[in-house]
This record gives C-alpha cells, structure tokens and sequence, in this order.
C-alpha cells in the first residue's frame, strides 16, 4: 500500500503533471479513489473521468515548458498530507498552491487545491 507520501508525490507528477493521457489515466485509477472528490477554486468535481478532465484542461493551456515542482516538505497526518508546488518554467513559476489529500485504504479520497493569492 502506498505511502501518504507517495500518493501526494504521484498526484503531482503522475496525473497533474503528466501529459501523456494513457499513461495519467492509469495513474488516476491507482491513486485515487472511483468516487474521489477534486475542489479547487473553480468548484468541485466527483470521480475519476472529472478529475482527469481537470488534469488534461490544465496541461493542454499550459505551454511545453510548463511543469509542476514540489515546493517545500510534505505535511502528514495519520490519514491526510499536504505538499506546496509551483507550476511554470523551471526557475520562474507563474503559480503556486498546496495540496491536502485525505486517504482510506491506499488511495486518495478527496483532494483539495489551495491556490497562492
């Protein structure tokens, strides 16, 4: 079973930084979830074809050179984790955020997504 740790690393780099859609779609089916809930500032979405939707519409806007970092230490607790992240060019992001996961046996329940003001 994967690690807290894990499962925030692999939410950042393997699905929301992943163009490759078959290779992030079977990410999204090992991380999360079927009923996995995804809130960021636009709103929530429920499951794994909105999350994926989500992921996709981020990275197709974004140019080549854009890509997610982690940007600080992992939070834990006994069932969730948090991770700060930049998305940008490398050395130059133009966003920053976290992510707070809630897990239940081995994957990612809910995920929310704070962004930087």
């Amino acid at each position: 079973m994967p690690t807290i740790t894990e499962l925030l690393s692999a939410n950042l780099r393997d699905v929301f930084g992943n163009r490759d859609a078959t290779s992030r779609r079977e990410a999204i089916e090992r991380v999360y979830a079927p009923d996995v809930v995804f809130t960021d500032p636009e709103g929530a979405v429920t499951g794994w074809d909105a999350l994926e939707a989500k992921a996709a519409g981020l990275l197709d806007s974004a140019p080549e050179t854009f890509a997610f970092a982690d940007a600080g230490p992992v939070y834990l607790g006994a069932t969730s984790g948090a991770l700060a992240w930049t998305f940008g060019p490398e050395g130059a992001p133009v966003a920053r955020g976290v992510d707070v996961i809630e897990v239940r046996d081995g994957r990612i329940v809910s995920l929310l997504t704070l962004l930087a003001a």
